[in-house]
């Protein structure tokens, strides 16, 4: 051989070595199996920034296991749906047909979760919910999304223990306002039926498009013989509303479905939201070891204090690595995943959780007060969800009879009927 050529053979070889070197750098280790995640939040739009909360949650728990579930390397695949569902279906399919991905997560409107879980029983994926939190997809029509968990809430669970403590705290008669769609209408409804089961009376229901920015109009319609006014807010609406109702000089004490003062919204918000009483199964102020260790980390992480919807993307991935810890990081196959899944009772940032019958969470339900003050050895006064009352092991019927409940309709736009409104 030349010198010539064996200088061109040396280079080439060389170039070899470094490729076959990046290729191990990235493939998943001899003997470990990988597992496909596609996951699906609106990272671009209107809810970017609630879809950038989703992921680092996630996110944060994949890099704390180095990517890796119990030897399965994981492979992350994320795709921006703008929160809207027709575009998650399409992206839902590629990552299906095109990714092929064992599992699908995600989605944040509980219109997106309706879209989704067709797509899950056609194609026979598991779609897990983190978010999503449309109440009939575990309920009356969860025979139809066999593929189907959520790791996060219907819409109503919060609501049933919430009805109860507001009468416990005497109120007696109370406005709502919240978004126009599903979400709102499940978190409102919920409330309802708990509020006047116990004595108490709705006697408005307002509602208002989810993208409003000017309340104004809602705003001068609120009855003033009310004890106290109940939202659902969501996005943009969480930070704008609160400040126009104050604005506006309205005295009321405002309660609300948990996204209306999550901590999403609260580094936003100034003294407007003080007294906002919201429930929800997490709360970052929850006073635990696990869970200060869990805000300490992901506000050294990310910056900022995290949210539910953090803290229920982080939850998910546990929840995950715990099945895969049960196989040795083998894939056991979507029905044998499923049954493991749902057998898991797990120790989270959020307190003790597990699954229904019909693959939904039973957990704690926080009631939240917001109020300013000093917490977890931070010394700068910040707005933070204070745990006033706990509820443990609440389902998603509450204190109700799941044959009893099933019967009634999900609740909508109309029902409950509002039977006080005239009053």
């Amino acid at each position: 051989m030349s010198e010539k050529r064996g200088v061109k053979f040396l280079a080439s070889l060389a170039m070899m070595v470094l490729a076959l070197v990046a290729y191990l750098g990235t493939a998943p280790r001899a003997g470990a199996e990988e597992l496909r995640i596609g996951y699906l939040s609106p990272m671009t739009g209107f809810f970017a920034a609630v879809g950038k909360d989703m992921h680092d949650g996630f996110q944060m728990y994949l890099d704390e296991v180095g990517g890796n579930f119990a030897g399965a390397e994981v492979k992350f695949i994320v795709e921006d749906n703008l929160g809207k569902g027709p575009i998650s279906v399409q992206k839902a399919k590629k990552l299906i047909k095109q990714d092929n991905v064992h599992l699908l997560i995600g989605g944040l409107l509980a219109s997106t979760g309706y879209a989704l879980a067709p797509v899950s029983t056609r194609n026979k994926v598991i779609y897990i919910s983190p978010i999503s939190a449309a109440d009939d997809l575990t309920q009356r029509q969860s025979a139809k999304y066999p593929y189907f968990i959520r790791t996060g809430w219907t819409s109503s669970q919060p609501s049933h223990p919430f009805g109860q403590w507001a009468c416990a705290k005497g109120y007696k008669r109370i406005v709502t306002i919240g978004a126009d769609y599903a979400f709102g209408y499940e978190t409102i409804g919920g409330f309802q039926k708990s509020f006047e089961d116990c004595g108490g009376k709705i006697i408005q229901k307002i509602w208002s498009p989810i993208t409003t920015k000017d309340f104004g109009p809602y705003l001068a319609r609120i009855k003033k013989n009310a004890d106290a006014v109940f939202t659902l807010m969501v996005g943009g609406g969480s930070l704008q509303f609160p400040k126009q109702y104050k604005a506006a000089g309205f005295k009321l004490p405002l309660l609300g479905g948990g996204t209306s003062a999550d901590e999403f919204a609260l580094p936003f918000m100034g003294d407007e939201a003080i007294g906002y009483v919201t429930a929800l199964q997490y709360s970052a102020s929850i006073d635990t070891p696990k869970n200060i260790a869990f805000v300490k980390r992901y506000r050294k992480k990310y910056g900022k204090v995290p949210s539910y919807y953090s803290e229920s993307n982080y939850t998910t991935a546990q929840w995950i690595h715990e099945v895969m810890k049960k196989t040795g990081g083998k894939w056991p196959g979507t029905e044998e995943f499923i049954r493991i899944f749902a057998g898991i009772r797990l120790d989270s940032v959020r307190g003790p959780v597990y699954l229904d019958e019909q693959r939904n969470p039973v957990h704690n339900i926080y009631i939240r007060q917001v109020v300013r003050k000093r917490n977890f050895g931070y010394p700068d006064l910040e707005l933070w969800n204070t745990v006033v009352r706990t509820y443990p092991n609440v389902g998603q019927y509450g204190q109700y009879d799941k044959a009893k409940f099933l019967q009634q309709p999900v609740y909508s736009r109309t029902f409950p009927p509002c039977k006080f409104c005239d009053e």
